[in-house]
């Protein structure tokens, strides 16, 4: 089997696409994190929380309305702390939540209200209750 042959897989860490390398070759199925940052940092409470912040977010908005990152972010940061500038520090954690969630087949991440790809998107995004079969 060649690395075309293999499927890519999404790190449990941040959410982003592991494409196979030849390094992985004898180990590609064990390979969950896309680098040592991701093995090291893993999946923390605080992001556990992010997700939970962003499904709780859109389950009391309409089903097709969106919500900014940032949101998450927040929501977390006070129940954390009463710093207000703290969710700043939130907010590569809350799309990596979110790309987790995307990879869970749960919600869409959008820029300019079109579908985007997690793992490469840039700027201001947004997130929605995913559309159509799963």
């Amino acid at each position: 089997m060649t690395g075309t042959d293999r499927a890519p897989k999404i790190c449990v860490a941040c959410g982003r696409t592991v494409e196979w390398r030849k390094k992985w070759e004898r180990n590609w199925e064990s390979v969950r994190y896309c680098s040592s940052a991701c093995r090291q940092r893993g999946v923390r409470t605080v992001d556990q929380a992010l997700e939970s912040a962003i499904t709780t977010l859109l389950d009391q908005r309409a089903h097709d309305a969106t919500i900014c990152p940032s949101e998450a972010a927040r929501l977390v940061a006070h129940e954390q702390s009463k710093d207000d500038d703290s969710w700043r520090n939130l907010m590569e954690p809350a799309r990596a939540a979110a790309r987790r969630l995307v990879a869970a087949g749960e919600v869409e991440i959008t820029q300019q209200g079109r579908v985007v790809d997690q793992s490469t998107a840039k700027g201001a995004i947004r997130i929605r209750r995913r559309r159509g079969p799963r």
